[in-house]
């Protein structure tokens, strides 16, 4: 337990870099491995922009990758609670941006979970993992769904796009990694 909470924290500080370095680390492992995702630019972007990528093996990406979508759904999640103090008395818009909220806290956690699926090479269940982190922010939009007056936010639209397609990048990695 101990391992992994470092872990969880040494891949937040890499998320968090406020500063892109941009590296001449191993080009050509980046970019064979974004070629097996769906969303080559956003995965060679994003391993490129993070220092530690230079030296690491392909397992050390998808952490990185992993880092990143920890960071999205974790901003993500503080964003919609800002939202929620923001609103005014509209009490079923803050209870749908509390849910949103927690379903995005829930994505970040489910992220964090497959953090030592891939240390124990439990590929599977890194997969399932992340799979799920990439559904709860479905679940966001279906409680904007079932009230017919709320419009989903435009910005919450790009926020979802941009954590499903982190976990895209992820599910493609740990494919390449389950084939070795």
């Amino acid at each position: 337990m101990g391992s992994a909470m470092f872990l969880t924290l040494v891949l937040l500080s890499i998320a968090f870099n406020p500063q892109p370095i941009f590296v001449n680390g191993d080009m050509g492992l980046i970019q064979k491995t974004c070629k097996n995702t769906k969303h080559y630019d956003l995965c060679v972007s994003s391993l490129k922009s993070n220092s530690t990528s230079s030296n690491t093996d392909t397992k050390g990406l998808a952490l990185i990758m992993i880092g990143v979508g920890v960071a999205n759904a974790t901003a993500t999640s503080s964003y919609l609670s800002s939202q929620l103090l923001s609103t005014s008395n509209d009490l079923i818009l803050k209870k749908v941006l509390k849910e949103c909220a927690d379903k995005y806290g829930f994505a970040g956690n489910s992220l964090q979970e497959s953090v030592q699926d891939l240390e124990l090479e439990s590929y599977d269940y890194a997969y399932m993992h992340i799979m799920g982190a990439a559904d709860y922010p479905n679940a966001c939009h279906n409680s904007f769904r079932r009230y017919p007056g709320l419009a989903y936010p435009p910005m919450i639209a790009l926020r979802e796009q941009g954590l499903k397609h982190i976990c895209d990048v992820v599910m493609g990695i740990i494919d390449a990694l389950a084939l070795n």
